[in-house]
Formats: C-alpha cells, structure tokens, sequence
C-alpha cells in the first residue's frame, strides 16, 4: 500500500489524506491495543513537519564564506 500524503504548514490536509491516516492510526490501534494511536499519528506528521521547516530556515540564513562574496569592496 502507497499513499502520497500532502502536508502544508498554512493549509488544510487533503480528505482522502486524512482518511487514510485515520485508517491507519486504526489499524496501528487494533495492533497496539492504544486507542490514541491515530492522534498520536497526527503529532507526529505535525513534529515531521515543523523540524523540516526548522531545517529549511536554519538553512536559509548566510554563512560567513557566502558573505564575502556579497561585501562591497
């Protein structure tokens, strides 16, 4: 089973998106024997995400050898 699952940081997830993870976190449940294993599924895409964006921010910023090569001389 593959599903592409969309996420945006300002956006809504897509239904069948939100179907199938619900879906899933039940079938997690049946297994595990925790009724919030669904929940828990979707903290975990929310903390996927947030350190991904994290990782594009820290990555954004300037290093000092990027800077010198934007200095005026």
């Amino acid at each position: 089973m593959f599903q592409p699952v969309l996420l945006e940081t300002l956006g809504p997830i897509n239904e069948s998106d939100i179907r199938f993870v619900e879906d899933l976190g039940c079938r997690i449940s049946a297994i595990s024997i925790e009724a919030r294993e669904g929940i828990f599924l979707f903290q975990r895409l929310s903390v996927l995400m947030q350190r991904f964006n994290a990782i594009l921010v820290h990555n954004s910023f300037c290093t000092s050898d990027t800077l010198d090569l934007w200095s005026y001389q």
